[in-house]
């Protein structure tokens, strides 16, 4: 369904490492009707990576510069642009790490949270950046979430994964195994089953159902296949019940993702990084989105990285980005800045 044009959603896509995917897979999404029938695309890059990037895709597009989201066009055909003209294009080698590279990709997310800051935008759709070509430039941080907490002075943001309805947030993410299970206290699942729960609402959804995931087999199956599941993981889910929270668990991980993808639960709480990663990307690693919450701005990613094998070569897929532009339409006029 056609979204009225009054009320299209002004997205900011930063095009990412103009070394990698990201400004190919951005052209070739804009280039496609239904973006501009649910919002209205504004790219922050650089003109000359774009148009390289639009003869490689082989794109009827043009570029229309902008200083200010409110001069776009916002028409299929028309590629609304901040260019920041920080890319030395004599110096730029697809598939390379390079502080301009990496320089130039942070300078595109800081100037998209400055608008998301002002209300000029209403969210973020973020393409890949490459942690080599930060450290090359000496950024300061690791990657997207660590820089927008930074840039938007919030603490410990969510991530929340999307793929075709189910909705999956991760307890813990870039730890060891060893490392994730010491992290998983009643306290930990306590907490941030509370966050969590305001995050989903801060995007809209009502009534939440909740599981979380167990961690051992058949989730411990009370003790005879590990402690965790007794000791930490169901008194704090108990304590999340005592606070009003909807929520069940643990519930075993090789069927609570099955269940939450036939609409069983609203959202599941994975307890370490791969377990949630691996139930999304098989349902379909194209379309897992990536989203951010505890920002006071909504950013969608796409869920990949910047492909320098592929760079430059018209290769990359752009399904991911559709669907991280459209799902940032999708939740951008439900999105409240602040939490309950």
């Amino acid at each position: 369904m056609t979204t009225p044009t009054n009320e299209r959603a002004i997205i900011a896509i930063p095009m990412g490492d103009p070394a990698g995917i990201g400004p190919e897979i951005t052209m070739k999404s804009l280039a496609k009707q239904e973006i501009y029938d649910v919002c209205k695309p504004l790219v922050i890059g650089d003109t000359a990576v774009l148009e390289k990037a639009i003869t490689i895709v082989g794109a009827d597009l043009k570029i229309n510069e902008v200083n200010s989201p409110a001069e776009g066009t916002y028409e299929l055909g028309t590629v609304d642009v901040i260019n920041l003209n920080n890319i030395n294009m004599t110096q730029l080698q697809y598939g390379e790490v390079s502080a301009q590279g990496g320089q130039g990709a942070f300078e595109y997310i800081k100037k998209a949270v400055e608008l998301a800051a002002a209300g000029e935008v209403k969210a973020l759709a973020t393409t890949p950046i490459n942690k080599e070509s930060l450290k090359a430039a000496n950024v300061p941080y690791i990657g997207h979430t660590e820089m927008l907490e930074a840039l938007a002075g919030s603490n410990d943001p969510l991530t929340m994964f999307e793929v075709r309805g189910m909705r999956i947030f991760f307890l813990t993410r870039h730890l060891s195994l060893k490392d994730a299970i010491a992290a998983m206290t009643k306290e930990r699942v306590h907490d941030y089953l509370i966050r969590c729960d305001r995050a989903l609402a801060r995007l809209g959804v009502e009534n939440r159902r909740w599981a979380v995931a167990g961690l051992n087999p058949h989730s411990g199956e009370g003790g005879l296949f590990g402690w965790e599941e007794v000791e930490q993981i169901k008194p704090g889910i108990e304590m999340a019940v005592a606070d009003g929270i909807d929520v069940v668990g643990p519930v075993p991980a090789d069927s609570v993702f099955f269940q939450a993808l036939n609409g069983k639960y609203d959202a599941v709480l994975s307890l370490y990084h791969d377990q949630g990663h691996i139930a999304a990307k098989m349902t379909d690693f194209h379309r897992t989105i990536s989203i951010t919450n505890g920002l006071p701005f909504l950013r969608t990613s796409v869920d990949h990285g910047t492909a320098f094998d592929i760079a430059g070569k018209n290769i990359a897929e752009s399904t991911s980005m559709e669907e991280c532009i459209k799902l940032a339409a999708q939740y951008a006029p439900k999105f409240t800045a602040h939490s309950l």
